[in-house]
């Protein structure tokens, strides 16, 4: 069992899977139709409707303001089906300021001199964007060298980017650059020869979780977990810390310079990744807001349930600067392979790891082709600690067993699919459900249902009692509640 108390999740509010279904009309763009650019279009939306790309290349240098659906009818941008519409050049491809209950998908945008895609609050640190959901989407080929991101997000909450790729992003920029953005859902994305990092959350960015994705030279931090912010952009203003309470699940890590970097960051947890072959370290545990009067050192970073495979590229396992708390990391039960070293002793650490595996060969099933699923026989099966959140799923998208095998990968058989028993209170009605699922008071914290193999299916914000089903099918799943460490679920049948 894992003897850390765990520390606070805070699950995101209610994004749909099927966002639209009130959708009122389709304002298609292009060449011929009733809007020829997708700022026409933005003019004319109204909550429900879906802004339609015909195939084609479209100028970028956008900028579109309070495009605003509703939390029942979120507005849809949507380009041609297969990524036909591409957005090409422009400082920008589009700059969006105060988005709401707003979907992106299918569009290409590449070869921006700036930033590929912006969206911020408009310096409204009081009212963030938020409820923002990009997926489906390719950024490639920044025409820009210098601090340029593919994708660039100031102080928006509540947001979920999934099954989109970046690549070929600026020499000095970043993938997914966050500044001051909370609620975030950052999975299954696919990051590709970048920059600076493909992933940096930085001034005052809190409660994110970077899950199932893949990292192929990803720059020379994978992911920044934390940075060098000036005050003035802090998200809210005044934290002490980068960033806080990010949780690093399931991805594969190839490459990098340093796949993670712990930068003026509080509570991050880096779990059950697979990092293979890094270029110089395996992490960086870094303070670059050097006035620690203020700002809080480093610290409280987790580094648990890994599988690392090195060689001898590796310069030292841990690259640790001044003013860090370095020595408050947990790092335990970890898997460590060196390729070129038989009789290797092991990584130099911040702190002594707890139940570490040493020079303890993984049995994947071929590193040389990049296929990391373990062997059957394979040691980091069911070897590492409990998870602290059970929701966690593995790179696969399978669940992951308790106790969990190290890596990225589960590689144990799972004996059942039983729905789990549990006494149902009352609280949550009607039960058998349909379209609608109410409570009988406000609920206090965030909360999740899952489905029979524990996958996230529809998040429930804090504050509501009513609750749309129709995006999903019938049959069994679990609704869990969580406020700090505890925690209480409760069955629901979804039945029509």
């Amino acid at each position: 069992m894992n003897p850390i108390s765990t520390s606070p999740i805070l699950i995101l509010s209610c994004i749909l899977i099927c966002l639209n279904a009130d959708a009122q009309q389709t304002l298609e763009i292009g060449p011929g139709m009733p809007y020829t650019t997708l700022e026409q279009a933005a003019q004319a939306a109204q909550p429900g409707d879906t802004l339609q790309f015909l195939p084609g290349d479209f100028s970028g240098g956008m900028y579109i303001e309070n495009l605003q659906g509703s939390s029942a009818s979120w507005i849809t941008i949507r380009g041609a089906s297969n990524l036909a519409t591409r957005i090409l050049g422009g400082t920008n491809a589009i700059q969006f300021t105060d988005p709401a209950y707003l979907v992106i998908e299918n569009l290409t945008f590449r070869e921006q001199t700036g930033n590929g895609v912006n969206i911020d609050d408009g310096g409204s640190f009081a009212t963030p964007a938020h409820h923002v959901w990009i997926r489906g989407c390719v950024f490639e080929d920044m025409n820009a060298v210098g601090n340029n991101d593919l994708l660039k997000l100031s102080g928006l909450d509540t947001f979920q980017l999934t099954s989109c790729v970046f690549q070929n992003g600026a020499a000095g920029g970043s993938g997914i650059d966050m500044v001051g953005c909370h609620q975030g859902i950052i999975a299954q994305n696919h990051f590709e020869d970048l920059g600076s990092n493909s992933i940096q959350a930085k001034g005052g960015t809190r409660y994110i979780q970077m899950l199932r994705n893949t990292f192929l030279n990803g720059g020379a931090r994978g992911i920044n977990l934390g940075g060098s912010t000036g005050a003035a952009f802090f998200r809210p203003p005044g934290a002490d810390y980068e960033a806080a309470d990010l949780d690093v699940v399931g991805n594969l890590f190839i490459g990098s310079q340093a796949p993670v970097a712990y930068v003026g960051s509080q509570r991050v947890r880096v779990w059950n990744n697979t990092i293979y072959r890094p270029d110089k370290w395996v992490m960086r545990i870094l303070q670059e807001s050097a006035d620690t009067s203020f700002y809080k050192a480093v610290s409280d970073g987790e580094f648990v349930n890994n599988l690392v495979i090195v060689d001898n590229a590796l310069s030292i396992a841990t690259n640790i600067g001044p003013n860090t708390n370095s020595a408050s990391f947990l790092i335990a039960r970890n898997l460590w392979y060196h390729l070129d070293q038989p009789n290797w002793s092991g990584p130099f650490l911040p702190s002594p790891e707890i139940e570490g595996l040493v020079q303890v060969d993984p049995e994947v099933t071929d590193h040389t082709m990049l296929n990391f699923t373990l062997l059957p026989s394979s040691p980091a099966i069911q070897a590492g600690w409990s998870l602290p959140d059970l929701s966690w799923l593995d790179y696969d998208l399978q669940p992951f067993l308790d106790p969990p095998s190290i890596g990225a990968f589960e590689g144990g058989m799972k004996t059942s699919t039983d729905f789990p028993t549990i006494q149902n209170s009352g609280i949550y009605f009607p039960n058998p459900a349909s379209d609608q699922l109410h409570r009988t008071l406000p609920l206090a914290s965030p909360a999740v249902i899952t489905d029979g193999l524990g996958r996230p299916v529809l998040f429930l914000s804090p504050g509501a009692t009513t609750w749309h089903l129709s995006s999903l099918p019938n049959g069994k799943y679990l609704i869990t509640e969580k406020d700090g460490q505890k925690s209480q679920s409760f069955p629901l049948l979804i039945l029509r």
